[in-house]
């Protein structure tokens, strides 16, 4: 292979990042720029993909993370994003998709939950599609919203959109000008089927039948799987935006999760001992942990889990079906409870202190602090034996699939100390480890045969939040040598785009590593088989409640 680079872009929810990375998998630079979020009502949020697209270019040109090589071994490049919703005109120019008009705020964020009512009204369709994404139409795919443009914006937004665009795709078309979209993309949130394709009667049945004209052109008339090279590369425009150079391979994108996934299941890990050695990489299960969490299993044969999206066809590896769990709230919900609670300022004072010049996060002070609140050689698990968390402050999305549901916190003391916030934190990990577990229960009783967890994303940097999940969940947990995975993901993209590599898999094979394993306390099994029974009343018991409310 000639020795070569490939560039990485991968858009979350708050930033841009992008990483040169070589053929072997290893980081090289790397940079991250924010990008800016509105919630112009209750439950909608948006963003601008112009702001998007120019800070993709900031983090590879103006951050320079290609300075130290020539332009002409940047062999390819790959991006990744959240599966937000980008709304163009004929003239491929924003459209707003909020009542205030502002043009520049022309995407549905992935975590907008504005149509929940219409995802509602889809579901009860009973429409043949909706087995692929667990029986329930979630408000965060694109269907429902895309039904509530119309219906709530049709002269502003509507009747002017010519192109609706999942956000990856966005990009993969302002680098190469090509409207192929992934199957990533349109299989995981679209409802596309290959190798049937788009259901007309689908989209008529739910009042979309305008989507229908010039073949679906605008959600997606041509195809690929991720990694495919997408037109001819960088046109002149990208290029010099991006400073590379025109032609440069570009791979057909992938949603940020599903870019996790890719930096993941494939490593070798043959010296690990791990139950999932010399088993086919289905007995992996890759969890992307950042603001929310996906959680990625694939099989050779289509499985259907209640409440889990998929089966989708090379949605993520070509020729293979993916399941997707996931949930909506977990590094946000962390975030929520520890920053509102009273105790907050004075934790930030006190992780000031004790950590002056290193500038640890008030996290690893938290981490620290359970530890002295734990009696000597008992485990910090415990501590969490009378305060108890239902984690759906933002609905369900795997496995019960109710965006309804509301969060709850059950033990509260009438005090507010650092012990106190401290224990809250600690329940709230637990409550997301054991909604993690009640995920694997849904896809083990389906069919899937998972061994060992694969963490990526922002929280599988605590350590705390690994080694609850490998406690609670009984599994070992795998971390990746590069911790940000997403990055080598979207490189990969650009390697099997620029043919270094043959297929997906082999690509995976020689950029994704193994960096250290973390293994279940067996000691703890017991405790967390009743911390899960509690787990699963405290959600029946919460329909118990609503149903006794709703009674006239």
């Amino acid at each position: 292979m000639a020795e070569g680079y490939y560039v990485g872009v991968d858009v979350g929810s708050n930033s841009v990042r992008a990483a040169l990375v070589t053929p072997g998998g290893l980081l090289e630079t790397t940079a991250e720029e924010p990008i800016s979020i509105w919630q112009p009502l209750s439950h909608h949020f948006v963003q601008s993909s112009t702001d998007i697209w120019d800070k993709c270019c900031t983090v590879v040109k103006v951050k320079r993370v290609t300075q130290n090589v020539e332009k002409s071994r940047v062999r390819g490049i790959g991006f990744d994003a959240t599966c937000s919703l980008v709304v163009l005109d004929q003239n491929f120019q924003p459209v707003s998709v909020s009542q205030d008009g502002d043009q520049r705020r022309n995407t549905v964020m992935w975590m907008d939950h504005r149509a929940e009512e219409q995802a509602a009204r889809i579901t009860s369709t009973g429409h043949r599609v909706l087995s692929r994404v667990g029986g329930v139409m979630s408000p965060e795919l694109q269907p429902p919203k895309l039904l509530w443009l119309k219906e709530n914006l049709r002269e502003s937004c509507w009747d002017k959109a010519a192109h609706f665009f999942d956000l990856p795709d966005f990009l993969s078309w302002k680098a190469t000008g090509s409207l192929t979209r992934s199957l990533c993309t349109l299989v995981c949130k679209w409802t596309y089927c290959p190798p049937e394709g788009w259901d007309a009667g689908f989209w008529s049945s739910i009042g979309l039948e305008d989507l229908l004209e010039n073949n679906f052109s605008k959600i997606g008339s041509a195809t690929c799987s991720p990694g495919s090279p997408l037109g001819g590369g960088l046109t002149q425009d990208a290029a010099a935006d991006l400073s590379l150079q025109p032609g440069t391979a570009v791979g057909a994108s992938l949603i940020d999760a599903h870019a996790g996934g890719l930096g993941m299941i494939g490593a070798d890990i043959k010296g690990f001992h791990l139950p999932c050695e010399d088993q086919p990489i289905t007995a992996r299960m890759v969890m992307i942990c950042g603001t929310s969490t996906c959680h990625m299993a694939i099989s050779e044969q289509p499985l259907f889990v209640p409440g889990v999206w998929g089966p989708c066809l090379s949605a993520m590896v070509p020729g293979l079906w993916l399941n997707e769990g996931g949930q909506s709230a977990t590094g946000r919900l962390i975030e929520h409870m520890v920053k509102g609670h009273g105790a907050y300022t004075q934790l930030q004072e006190q992780a000031r202190q004790r950590f002056p010049h290193t500038g640890e996060n008030i996290y690893n002070y938290l981490n620290n602090h359970l530890s002295f609140m734990a009696t000597s050689g008992s485990s910090v698990d415990l501590l969490g034996s009378s305060l108890h968390v239902w984690p759906d402050f933002h609905g369900n999305r795997s496995p019960v699939a109710d965006p309804s549901l509301k969060g709850m916190v059950i033990g509260l003391a009438l005090s507010q100390t650092l012990d106190d916030l401290a224990l809250l934190y600690l329940a709230t990990v637990q409550a997301l480890a054991l909604g993690t577990l009640h995920i694997l229960e849904a896809m083990k009783e389906a069919g899937h045969d998972i061994r060992t967890l694969f963490l990526c994303g922002g929280l599988s940097k605590n350590s705390l939040f690994v080694q609850i999940h490998a406690n609670a969940t009984g599994l070992p947990v795998v971390l990746p040598e590069q911790l940000e995975a997403v990055l080598i993901g979207a490189a990969v993209l650009g390697a099997c785009a620029s043919q270094d590599y043959s297929t997906v898999q082999e690509a995976m094979e020689r950029m994704a590593k193994v960096g250290r394993v973390v293994q279940p306390d067996s000691e703890l099994r017991g405790f967390y088989e009743r911390k899960y029974k509690v787990f699963l009343r405290l959600l029946a018991h919460q329909r118990e409640y609503q149903a006794l409310m709703n009674q006239r």
